[in-house]
Parts: C-alpha cells; structure tokens; sequence
C-alpha cells in the first residue's frame, strides 16, 4: 500500500506538473502572439503616418503659387518628418523581402524630396519648374500610390493574422477551460480510488475482527496484498492460533472431567469386584463342582481380569504416573520396543502375512532427559496399532532425527496399511473414540499424555503412498531440573 500512496502522489504531482507547464507555455505563446499583432499593427500605424506624412508633402505641392500655400519652413518640416518616419519602418522590419521594398520605398521618398528641393529652389527658368512640378507631382503620385498597395496588402495580411491568432487564443482558452473542469475531475477519481484501496481492506479486517469476537474462528481473510496482505496472513494466522488455543482448552477441560469420572468409577468398581474375583476363585477350587461349572467360573475370571485391566487402563488415563527422567538413547529405547513387539502375537501370529520393521535411525540422534518406560509404552502402543492396521502383513518403518534448528527429536513410526479416513483422523486422540471392535478408546490419548508430559507433541497424517504415519517431535534436554514442575 505504501507503494501505491507512492505512485499516487507521483501521479499527482505529475499532472500538476504538466497541467502547469502547458498553461505557462500556452500563455507565454499568447502573449507572444499578441505581442507580434501589436507589432505589426503598430508598423501598420507607421505606414498609414508614412502615406500622411506624403500626401500632405504633396499637398503642400498642391498649394504652391495659391493664396494658401504654406511657408517654405513648413515644407521643409514636412519634407523631414517624412524622412524620419521612414527610417522608423527599419527599426521593425528584419525580413529580407520587406527590408528590400523598404529600400526601394526610401529610394522613391528620396527621388521625391529631390524632385520637390528642386521645385522649391529654381526661380529664373519657367519651363524647367513647370517640368520639375510635374515630375515631383508624378513622384508623389507613383508614392502615394505604392503605399496605397503596400497598406492593402498589409492590412489584409494582418487581418488574417488577427483572426488566425484569435481562433488560436479561442481554441487555447477552450483547452484550458477543459482542463480546468478535468484535472478536478481527475483528482476526485484518483482519491477515491485511492482511499477506496485503503478502506476496504480495512474494511476486511474489521469485520474479520468482529467475527472473530462472535466466535467464527475459523473465518479468514482472503483476497489482500501488499502491507495488508501481511496483517490478513498474520490475523488468519492468530485465528489458527486462537482456535488450536482454544482445542487444546477444550482438550484439557475434557481430560479433567473425565479424569476425575474414569478415576471415581473405577474406584466404585474396584473394591467390589475385588470381591467378586475372590469368591469366583474360592468357588472355582471347590473339588464338588463339575468340570462343565467350572469352565464357567474360570470364564468369569477372565472376564473379571479383563476389567481389572480396563479399570487399570482408566486410572492410568485419570492420574498418569509421573515420569522419572534420567538420560535417555531413543534409538535404545525403540531397539528394546522392536524386539518386545516382534514377540506379541499380532507380529509372531502371521507367518503367512509377516510383518517386517525397518529402521531408518540418525547415528548422532543425542541422548535427552525422559522416562524410558513410559518411552517404551508410547512406542509399543503405536507399533501394535501399526501392526493392527496391516491385517495382510506389510511394512513398519521406524525413523528418528535430529532437528538441529529446534534443537528436537523427531521420531516417525509409518505402517503401509489402508491409513486412516479422514473423517475421523483428527479424532483419534480424543479418549474413548476407536474404530475397533474390541477398543477403549484410551491408548492414543493416553500416548498423547505420555508425549506431552515430555513436553513434546505428536501428531499423525496419512502417507503419500499408503498407510499412516504417527510423528513425535521430543525436546532435547540433557538436565533434570528443566522437567520439574
């Protein structure tokens, strides 16, 4: 998003920018339109003042030898103001065409004046003032003549000038007013779209903030990038967290309440049925009874045995017992689990259907502090589940290594049965759910206890290619104090 606030402003600052260039400029191309058409009308002025100034010359020609002939100081003032003016049409003109019929202009102005000097001075010879008069008087006329055509020819040029410069201000100020009606326009667009990629993802995380607090915990953010995608994946990620918390509250509350159930039941059933055990025993020795009868009371022992194992089940899941760490070799512990397990009948029963165990060990896994009994029960009970699983015999696969960065040991123990279904495999943690006929339901979760009264954790997914995988992650810890508590 900061990049974007970014790019905005730069968008901004950039149309601003331009917008401020072309009005300067357009401005600037204006006023020096302007200040050209004033040029040349000024230079118009001066030709009109030029053909004044020579049609008064020429009058004063006119009046010579009248009762209204004007003085010969007059003439020559009018005669030199004519000169003067056009010396001034140099001043402005630069375009070599114009300077050449400048030059030719001034040429006949200077023809004119001699021609009239000559008027004005000869008094003995008639005939050649009479021709000098009409010479000067023809002069005058070709000159006036000559500035009629360059004024009409001038005029209409400046006249296509002025208008041409007109339109092109009328166009210029078309522009600007478009400009000034959508740069506004403009802005608003990009602010709102600007704050529209600002508000609403935090419009997102407000209302994933209010389902969180309603208790949608598995609600998630989805669909932000940039610096809110960052807050989206660390909210779905204390969402997780919240409701990974929250499971294992439930978790914890569960094992208490039925804790404290499983260990007054078993308590109630105890004591009686350490009775009954007693008078099944005394009967079954009876030298009077049948051997029919006593099948059956021998049937009831083991009947009543199995509760008492039940029972036994239920109160280590209720009180734990605590463990005795000392230093510990996993890779030891999972040798003497192996040789045990290969001896139950699950494994020695399938001579037909064997079941192999490979061992997959990391040579330099370090020894830890934990109770190697309790070690030995967690590995058993998840060897045989293995076993269990591989009614058409198969694989078990036994790995441990060493995770260095966590400083934990990672102990995996895979079959290559069916695996789980994944309707119930984040279940099977949970006391008293089995899939099996003949289950409690108790010897994952009291593995899982086990594990974490280690502080570890396990946790179990389906292979890739077959079977399920159990994994327990241990913490290596090489001194007992760390365990009190």
């Amino acid at each position: 998003m900061k990049k974007k606030i970014i790019i905005g402003l730069g968008i901004f600052s950039l149309v601003f920018v331009l917008v401020g260039i072309y009005t300067i400029v357009v401005i600037e191309h204006a006023t020096t339109e302007l200040d050209k058409l004033i040029q040349l009308h000024q230079v118009e002025i001066l030709r009109e003042h030029l053909l004044i100034e020579v049609k008064r010359t020429q009058s004063d020609l006119y009046l010579k030898n009248t009762r209204h002939a004007r003085s010969i100081d007059t003439i020559v003032s009018h005669v030199r103001t004519m000169g003067e003016v056009v010396n001034t049409c140099f001043d402005c003109h630069h375009n070599e065409t114009v300077m050449k019929r400048l030059h030719g202009l001034k040429g006949q102005i200077e023809d004119y004046k001699s021609a009239l000097s000559r008027v004005f001075t000869i008094r003995a010879n008639v005939r050649r003032l009479q021709a000098e008069e009409d010479s000067a008087y023809k002069k005058g006329t070709e000159l006036i003549s000559e500035l009629d055509t360059i004024i009409t020819m001038t005029n209409k040029k400046l006249g296509e000038k002025t208008d041409a410069a007109f339109a092109k201000i009328t166009h210029t100020k078309m522009i600007l007013y478009i400009l000034l009606a959508t740069v506004p326009l403009a802005a608003i667009g990009l602010s709102a779209f600007f704050l529209r990629g600002l508000t609403r993802p935090v419009t997102e995380l407000l209302a994933a903030t209010r389902r969180l607090k309603g208790g949608d915990l598995g609600y998630r953010i989805e669909g932000l990038s940039d610096e809110f995608g960052e807050v989206a994946a660390s909210f779905n990620e204390m969402a997780g967290s919240l409701r990974d918390q929250c499971q294992k509250m439930q978790w914890a509350e569960q094992l208490v309440v039925l804790g404290e159930l499983a260990g007054g039941l078993a308590h109630e059933i105890k004591n009686p049925l350490a009775g009954i055990k007693a008078s099944m025993e005394v009967l079954s020795d009876d030298p009077s009874l049948s051997g029919e009868n006593k099948d059956v009371f021998l049937k009831v022992l083991d009947q009543i045995k199995r509760i008492e194992a039940l029972l036994k089940t239920l109160l280590n899941f209720a009180r734990p017992p605590k463990p005795h760490f000392m230093l510990t070799g996993v890779n030891s512990v999972l040798d003497a689990s192996i040789d045990l397990a290969l001896r139950h009948p699950l494994f020695s029963a399938r001579d037909s259907k064997p079941i192999g165990v490979k061992k997959d060990y990391d040579a330099r896994l370090p020894e830890t502090m934990a109770d190697p009994l309790q070690l030995q029960q967690v590995f058993m009970n998840l060897l045989l589940n293995a076993a269990d699983a591989m009614p058409d015999g198969g694989m078990i696969t036994v790995q441990t290594a060493h995770e260095a960065s966590v400083q934990s040991l990672r102990i995996t123990i895979t079959d290559s049965g069916k695996g789980i279904e994944e309707t119930v495999i984040d279940r099977i943690f949970q006391p008293f759910f089995t899939t099996k006929t003949k289950g409690t339901g108790l010897g994952l979760s009291i593995t899982k206890r086990l594990i974490e009264q280690h502080g570890g954790s396990i946790r179990v997914q389906n292979s890739p290619d077959r079977g399920a995988s159990f994994t327990i992650m241990l913490p290596v810890r090489l001194h007992a104090e760390e365990h009190d508590a």
